[in-house]
């Protein structure tokens, strides 16, 4: 008796938790409220059949308890019955797939009018591909794959050369309007998932699965890895924000095409620096609030800005360096200059664009140009190595593991990490130098830092690639790449 009342608590409990639990899915940002249906109609069958089993038991129990003088019937086979099971069950097993199979054929049905999206992964970071003005992807494979080409686009094919690259976590579609994504691993199964937009697929090596959805609502999504990858598995998170056509147009014209990225790579100097940033001001707006040539707007004229010592809205004064400006760009109502609206948005760009923008507002500053040297001297051999070890980082997939802020990651950051004492899984101390770094990249099981887990993978870059990544770390802890030496005024941090 105890027990068949325990089974109908149970079915009371399960019912009521469902009814009223405040955990449900959040509103699909999406075409794909199907989904949601499916997964509805699921839950649905499955709770009639698991009502209708645990009814029957708790019934069972009570009417067949054990009373005395009474014996069981041995039954070898009931036919109807088992007609009747096979008729009740073949319908829920048919009700249950139906719909996901009607689901997925429109999940591949991909309409005309969409966009294309490649998504492409590797442990444990995301990076984008969008096609250029022809409309059309360059062919790719992972045996092009290299520092400056991480993406493995054939250098050889015209169509290829225009394909807007997104070298961060971080992507951006318009809204209402059709996305075909492509999907690339450069590594392991991954799975591409933005919970919102209810669409997810496996990324699977060798192969380019797709689906398509429509973004309906504005706002910020996380990027999700949903097949276990390695360790650091669960670091593996980016960012899809929608966004209005003419703001995501903006976006898209201030990304770097596959051809962009190679001259950049081949001939870095201040000009393409300044350019990069003059053109990312047009395209974010900023000349709407901030004039060039000293007049008055809704923000500070960038004019001789640099250098500058400026009063803030709390009174205090500060002096207009490149900490100030980007530190004014990615959190603008921290230290607001007074006399001036907080109606700046905050922006996020990649250190590499934050860089761009700082170097053309110095530009218009007389102390700015007195800071900066020719072209043939600014990419000193030095320069050099710490640009292309900052490509080598991005493309082999460091920074998503090694943080450039302090901030914790699943490996060390490399903020302030060169000429540190760190102490190794064995209990050791080492100094980190140049030898150090260049053992932990080719070896790095070998002398582990304690607390991280043994989730780095060998490389084997060649000796100009790995002398660079060490260039570009020293500049982390602000090292000169050239001498090894503390900058002057400064400390590692």
């Amino acid at each position: 008796m105890a027990i068949a009342i325990i089974l109908v608590l149970v079915v009371v409990a399960s019912v009521l938790f469902h009814l009223f639990a405040p955990w449900h899915l959040t509103p699909a940002a999406s075409n794909w409220g199907s989904i949601d249906t499916t997964l509805l109609i699921t839950l649905i069958i499955t709770g009639i059949f698991f009502i209708a089993i645990t009814v029957f038991m708790a019934i069972a129990v009570f009417r067949f308890r054990h009373r005395a003088g009474s014996r069981a019937v041995y039954q070898p086979e009931n036919k109807k019955l088992e007609g009747w099971l096979i008729i009740v069950t073949s319908l829920g097993i048919i009700g249950m797939l139906a719909p996901g199979l009607i689901v997925y054929n429109d999940f591949i049905q991909v309409p005309k009018d969409a966009i294309e999206l490649e998504v492409v992964s590797q442990q444990w970071q995301w990076s984008f591909r969008f096609p250029g003005r022809d409309g059309k992807f360059g062919k790719s494979d992972v045996k092009w794959v290299d520092a400056t080409n991480p993406f493995g686009i054939d250098r050889n094919d015209p169509a290829g050369q225009d394909d807007v690259l997104v070298l961060n976590n971080e992507v951006r579609l318009p809204i209402n309007r059709p996305v075909k994504v492509l999907l690339r691993s450069k590594d392991v199964i991954h799975n591409f998932y933005v919970p919102q937009m209810r669409a997810n697929m496996d990324m699977v090596p060798g192969m380019v699965p797709y689906f398509w959805f429509t973004p309906t609502k504005l706002g910020k999504f996380e990027v999700l890895c949903l097949e276990y990858c390695g360790l650091g598995h669960y670091n593996m998170r980016g960012h899809l924000i929608v966004e209005e056509q003419e703001a995501f147009d903006r976006w898209l014209a201030s990304q770097p095409t596959f051809a962009q990225t190679l001259a950049s790579a081949a001939t870095p100097s201040r000009d393409s620096l300044l350019e990069k940033g003059r053109q990312l001001v047009e395209s974010h707006g900023c000349r709407a609030c901030h004039s060039q040539d000293g007049s008055a707007s809704l923000g500070p004229s960038w004019k001789d800005l640099y250098g500058r010592t400026e009063q803030l809205a709390d009174g205090s004064r500060v002096q207009v360096d490149e900490t100030y400006l980007k530190s004014a760009i990615l959190e603008p109502t921290a230290r607001r200059v007074q006399g001036y609206p907080p109606v700046m948005v905050a922006y996020t760009f990649t250190q590499d664009e934050l860089g761009a923008v700082v170097a053309f507002i110095k530009s218009l500053s007389a102390a700015g140009q007195k800071e900066q040297v020719p072209a043939s001297e600014a990419a000193g051999p030095g320069d050099d190595r710490v640009a292309q070890g900052q490509r080598l980082a991005g493309s082999m997939g460091c920074l998503a593991c090694h943080s450039l802020d302090g901030s914790q990651a699943v490996g060390p950051s490399w903020q302030g990490l060169y000429g540190k004492m760190e102490t190794l899984v064995d209990g050791t101390q080492v100094k980190v130098d140049e030898a150090y770094l260049k053992e932990c990249v080719l070896t790095p099981a070998a002398r582990r830092v304690k607390g991280y887990p043994p989730v780095m993978p060998v490389f084997t870059p060649s000796d100009k690639e790995l002398d660079a990544l060490v260039a570009f770390i020293k500049s982390k802890s602000n090292v000169d790449a050239d001498t090894g030496k503390v900058e002057p005024g400064k400390s590692p941090q």
